[in-house]
């Protein structure tokens, strides 16, 4: 299994980005004081990423492809919640695809995919 780690600065938009507007549960936390930076594993279905305020782990503005059912019904679960700071639309690609890119508070983009039939 392969988990991407995107860097990350604040874990309140974490929390408000990841688990409220997407979805996304957060599987556990890390944080050696309580002045040290976090580091969070969250989990949408089969995708894991790791979320990290270390520097070095990771740079701001990465980009990951998670593949998942049903796009359109999840597009609506996400224009329903009214997430002040996205709005993003399905596309389709010439590749076969539809696709749906939202990007995260610290400029990593997230493309919810699936296949055409």
């Amino acid at each position: 299994m392969v988990i991407p780690i995107f860097r990350i600065f604040d874990m309140e938009k974490v929390h408000s980005f990841y688990i409220n507007y997407l979805g996304f549960k957060k599987d556990w936390e890390h944080q050696y004081s309580e002045n040290m930076p976090v580091y969070i594993q969250v989990s949408l279905n089969d995708a894991v990423i790791h979320l990290s305020e270390h520097y070095g782990d990771a740079s701001p503005g990465g980009a990951i492809r998670i593949k998942i059912k049903d796009l359109k019904s999840f597009h609506s679960l996400l224009v329903e919640k009214q997430y002040p700071y996205s709005n993003p639309a399905i596309e389709k690609t010439p590749w076969g695809t539809s696709e749906l890119t939202v990007i995260d508070p610290f400029s990593n983009r997230i493309i919810f995919y699936e296949e055409l039939e």
